[in-house]
């Protein structure tokens, strides 16, 4: 079994990283190099970045900031926010990030998806899907959470998948900020139908819920944002705690 990887999640408006609940309320928390260099000691396995307001005010990414993170860390991380062309993808691997996430994007032209795998590899593809449980449904949303696709999310994974998305990161609006644990329900859905890296988000909001998680899914990546930001958990306490119930886990030595 792969080591899970613990991801902070870094959502950034404005040049500045922000946190809200269920993607509204929006509070100022850091500058996104000095937070992220501030992970990259602490012992994160990888970030991922998401300039969340770019698709919906449909501009492309502000690329400053990747290039300023990436002189600042030494572990992977993540970009996503208005990638809407192979050209996009492309300033911003070549702005140092090891991977790109697409979300809306791909929703509109599902063959971007397609078209960056076979240009970059599928190692840098990550899909990204925020997902609401509507009437026992798991429905995508785009634009930030602003826009009902009425796509079932588990049929929408298992074409991204087919399409080259190398990595899922699987976003759940109804838990985003509640702090009450993972959606162990479409998690575990998910997982079972994609042969390709899954990550969860929306949730965390203690130590029990990354082991509930661990011992209840197969997902592959742990992502969290306010635990981190505010330093209610920190990563090795995480780390320790994981590893001491049998979670196979990157330890820094």
């Amino acid at each position: 079994m792969l080591a899970r990887r613990i991801i902070p999640c870094l959502d950034v408006k404005d040049g500045r990283v922000v946190k809200g609940s269920q993607f509204e309320g929006l509070k100022d928390v850091n500058d996104p190099k000095i937070l992220g260099k501030r992970y990259s000691l602490e012992g994160a396995d990888e970030l991922v970045f998401y300039d969340i307001t770019a698709s919906h005010e449909k501009r492309e990414i502000s690329l400053q900031f990747v290039e300023e993170v990436a002189k600042e860390i030494n572990i992977p991380f993540c970009v996503g926010g208005g990638l809407k062309t192979l050209g996009d993808i492309a300033n911003v691997l070549n702005k140092g990030a090891d991977k790109v996430s697409i979300n809306s994007a791909a929703i509109d032209n599902p063959n971007l998806i397609k078209a960056a795998s076979q240009k970059y590899g599928a190692q840098c593809i990550v899909l990204s899907i925020d997902v609401k449980q509507e009437d026992n449904e798991f429905i995508v949303y785009k634009n930030g959470g602003r826009i009902n696709t009425h796509l079932n999310a588990i049929e929408w994974v298992k074409q991204g998948v087919r399409l080259g998305a190398g990595e899922l990161v699987i976003n759940s609006m109804n838990h985003d900020g509640m702090k009450q644990g993972f959606d162990i329900a479409l998690l575990k859905q998910i997982s079972e139908v994609v042969n390709v890296p899954v990550i969860a988000s929306g949730g965390a909001g203690a130590i029990s819920h990354f082991v509930d998680l661990a011992k209840q899914t197969d997902v592959d990546g742990y992502l969290a944002a306010s635990v981190f930001h505010y330093k209610e958990i920190t990563i090795n306490e995480l780390k320790e705690t994981l590893q001491q119930a049998n979670v196979p886990i990157r330890i820094e030595r």
